[in-house]
């Protein structure tokens, strides 16, 4: 028996707070857990390098991107001891492996005609990283705020875009069929009410800013969060190398996530996969 455990990935335009050390304590105790019964396990953490937002705190702090970003993630790869925790891996998205991992799946979705470039129109929050649509919105004196209580702003741009839509049914099914699949049952209602909702197509690359993994074949645009944070679950376990002994034996996992980041883990997530 094998079991492979997660913490998301940690962004990097902060030093971590409690919730960092809470989620990463969560893990430890389920990655023990299953060391106890005797099972062979994994337990991945690591940092989320990439995005505007990092862009923007480099910035204003007057440093180098990339030299930013080391000095942040360290902060993070030095929670682990301190917690007491033991970890297998820590992966950072500005790695050449997981460049690589994230471009091997980009092109294998565009294989696979899932991937096509259009404009995007639509409400965004650089804090909170995502699109919302105007239902979501609340209005306030200075302007419109996502549910997180983020601002947002109206973003017009050429982007590659995912065919999440047609993954709805497949979703749907998939779900129905592991109703033990996400947890607590709150949650997993939560993410049934809103594919069953509809979906739309997902856009996945960004021009307003460069520092991000190139599109392949295309230097105007970056990978957006979606694919590029999300991949580093499989770049750990040598993806797209799948007949490794690591990917066949850890993969699936357990991804261990706060409710802010449930779509993008139990809807963007498994409809990359399945595509």
């Amino acid at each position: 028996m094998s079991f492979f455990v997660t913490t998301p990935i940690y962004y990097v335009n902060d030093v971590p707070h409690i919730g960092h050390a809470y989620t990463t304590i969560a893990c430890d105790i389920f990655n023990r857990f299953h060391k106890l019964k005797g099972e062979e396990t994994f337990f991945l953490t690591g940092t989320d390098e990439h995005g505007q937002k990092v862009e923007k705190a480099s910035l204003a702090k007057n440093k180098d991107t990339q030299k930013f970003v080391d000095e942040m993630s360290q902060n993070f790869r030095d929670l682990i001891p301190f917690l007491g925790c033991e970890i297998d891996d820590f992966i950072r998205t500005t790695e050449d492996r997981h460049k690589n991992a994230t471009q091997f799946l980009w092109n294998k979705l565009k294989e696979n005609n899932q991937i096509y470039l259009s404009n995007y129109e639509g409400w965004y929050s650089i804090r909170d990283e995502a699109f919302y649509l105007d239902s979501e919105l609340t209005k306030k004196e200075n302007g419109f705020v996502a549910p997180s209580g983020a601002p947002v702003e109206w973003v017009k741009e050429e982007s590659y875009f995912f065919k999440l839509s047609a993954w709805q049914n497949k979703l749907l099914e998939f779900y129905e069929q592991n109703k033990n699949s996400i947890l607590p049952k709150s949650r997993y209602n939560e993410v049934l009410s809103f594919i069953k909702g509809g979906l739309k197509d997902l856009s996945i690359s960004r021009t307003t800013f460069k520092w991000g993994i190139k599109v392949p074949e295309d230097d105007n645009h970056v990978m957006y969060v979606w694919i590029d944070a999300l991949c580093n679950y499989i770049t750990a376990l040598s993806y797209p190398n799948i007949d490794n002994s690591y990917f066949k034996k850890f993969w699936p996992g357990v991804h261990i996530v706060g409710k802010d980041i449930l779509r993008f883990h139990a809807v963007y997530w498994p409809a990359f996969l399945l595509a």
